[in-house]
């Protein structure tokens, strides 16, 4: 999953990129609402953390120019603002939840969970497909119930599609969620690591769809 952090303090945006990224999460950063509306408006990512109280172009409305715009990526906020009017304010203009400053690491990781959780139609953070099994929570795979190894990449890219049972992805879209803006992007790296989880996992999980992507089937 790819992750889009907005917040202006650089050591917080920096502990967020270091907790989302240690959690899985491919991670962008923005340090104001200028760049951090852009990112969003032109990047796929599966969910934004985004600072209400932002240089250049405020939380708010940078919000509100997405949804507008028709984005309906999931939003945390995070504010440090403690009237309920401004947490009103910010779910009435879209907001999928918010977090007030100062929060704990464990706390934000769990909404974001959750929001990716909600918005690929999940109600638990275990994901099962025939004899795989997936915790979304510790990242832990199991395969009949025994524990699979496997490399953040092939942990990324499985998640991915768990959380699509069902849909057809092109190797464009994987790529494009799961590395972030620095990465040297290959779209023949996804075959790879395909290959590798089909040696790691039973052999009818991971299905090609000929010439359209890799698709894990609904139950």
């Amino acid at each position: 999953m790819r992750i889009l952090v907005v917040e202006d303090d650089t050591n917080l945006n920096r502990q967020l990129k270091e907790a989302l990224t240690e959690a899985g999460y491919a991670v962008d950063v923005a340090f104001d609402g200028e760049e951090g509306h852009f990112l969003g408006d032109t990047e796929p990512y599966d969910a934004i953390v985004l600072d209400i109280g932002l240089p250049r172009m405020d939380g708010l409305s940078v919000l509100e120019e997405w949804r507008r715009a028709g984005k309906t990526t999931p939003v945390l906020l995070l504010t440090a603002r403690d009237r309920w009017s401004d947490k009103v304010q910010g779910i009435d203009a879209g907001a999928d939840d918010y977090v007030a400053k100062p929060f704990h690491m464990e706390e934000v990781l769990a909404r974001i969970r959750a929001l990716v959780r909600r918005a690929a139609g999940l109600a638990s953070n275990e994901i099962v497909s025939g004899s795989v099994r997936l915790d979304s929570r510790s990242g832990k795979v199991t395969v009949d119930g025994q524990s699979v190894k496997l490399t953040s990449h092939e942990l990324r890219l499985l998640s991915y599609l768990m959380h699509h049972k069902g849909k057809v992805i092109s190797r464009t879209e994987l790529t494009e969620h799961l590395y972030d803006q620095d990465f040297d992007r290959d779209s023949n790296t996804i075959e790879v690591f395909v290959g590798r989880l089909r040696k790691k996992l039973p052999d009818d999980c991971i299905q090609t769809v000929r010439g359209l992507g890799y698709q894990i089937a609904e139950d």
